[in-house]
C-alpha cells in the first residue's frame, strides 16, 4: 500500500502531467515529472529535459543519464536508490537553457517534491540548478563538490554530467566529487540513525544541517494545498 508521501508525490506529478503555466508545454511530448521513490535518500537535480527525455517520459535516459548511472554505480548506489529530476519538467526548445521565467513556473513542483522526499542529500547538477535550488551561491566551478547547507538541507553541487561529454577533463573532477558524495551519504546516515535512537531532543545534541536529523517532516499532504 503506497504512503502518504508517495501518494502525495503521485499527486503532485498528475499536476506537472497536465500543467500549462509555461509556453514550454505547447512544444513538448510530454512533461518529465522525475524518476524514484518518496523513500529516497539521495534527490538529483539536474536542469531539464533534452530530447529522449521528452519522449520517454524520464530524466536522464541519455548520454547524460548514462553518465550519471556509472557516476553513482562508482559509490555503490544504483539509480533506483535516488529520486531524479529537473529544475523544469519540459524540454526547452532545442535543449537551450531555460528562461527564468520557465523557472519560476515549475518552481512548486520541486518545492513539493523536496518537501515530500526529505532526502538526505541533495544533488545540484549544474549552473542552472545551482542558481535555482543555492541563490546567492558562488558559481559551480568555486562550490563543485562541497557541502552546502541551506535550512535543514544538505546540498552537493556537482558538474552536470553532460558538461562532461564535451569535455572529458571535467570527467575526473566528476569522479572524485561522488567520491565525496559517498563520505557525506555516510555521515547524513549514521546522524539519522543517531537521531532515530536519541531519546529526547536535548539527548540529541546540537542540531545537524541536514534534512534526515531535522525536526519530523509535517503530513507531507500539505504540499498539495500548493495546486488548490
Amino acid at each position: 500500500m503506497p504512503s502518504i508521501a508517495d501518494s502525495a508525490l503521485a499527486v503532485v506529478h498528475e499536476h506537472i502531467l497536465a500543467c500549462t503555466a509555461c509556453p514550454l508545454h505547447l512544444r513538448r511530448i510530454q512533461a518529465v515529472p522525475g524518476t524514484g521513490e518518496a523513500s529516497a535518500r539521495i534527490m538529483v537535480v539536474g536542469e531539464g529535459p533534452g530530447e529522449t527525455e521528452d519522449r520517454l517520459g524520464k530524466p536522464f535516459v541519455g548520454a547524460a543519464g548514462n553518465v550519471l548511472t556509472r557516476l553513482l554505480e562508482s559509490i555503490g548506489l544504483r539509480r533506483e536508490d535516488t529520486f531524479i529530476t529537473n529544475v523544469v519538467k519540459c524540454r526547452p526548445p532545442g535543449n537551450r537553457d531555460p528562461e527564468p521565467a520557465e523557472v519560476e513556473a515549475c518552481s512548486q513542483f520541486l518545492d513539493a517534491q523536496v518537501e515530500i522526499i526529505r532526502p538526505d542529500v541533495i544533488l545540484v547538477l549544474g549552473r542552472h540548478a545551482l542558481a535555482r535550488l543555492l541563490p546567492g551561491s558562488p558559481g559551480i566551478t568555486q562550490v563543485h563538490g562541497r557541502q552546502v547547507v541551506r535550512g535543514d538541507r544538505l546540498y552537493v553541487p556537482l558538474y552536470h554530467p553532460a558538461a562532461a561529454l564535451y569535455n572529458g577533463s571535467l570527467m575526473r573532477t566528476l569522479e572524485e566529487d561522488m567520491l565525496r558524495v559517498r563520505g557525506y551519504l555516510d555521515a547524513a546516515g549514521e546522524e539519522r540513525r543517531r537521531a532515530a535512537a536519541a531519546p529526547s531532543e536535548e539527548a540529541r545534541g546540537p542540531a545537524v544541517p541536514a534534512a534526515a536529523s531535522a525536526p519530523a517532516a509535517t503530513d507531507p499532504r500539505h504540499q498539495l494545498s500548493l495546486f488548490d
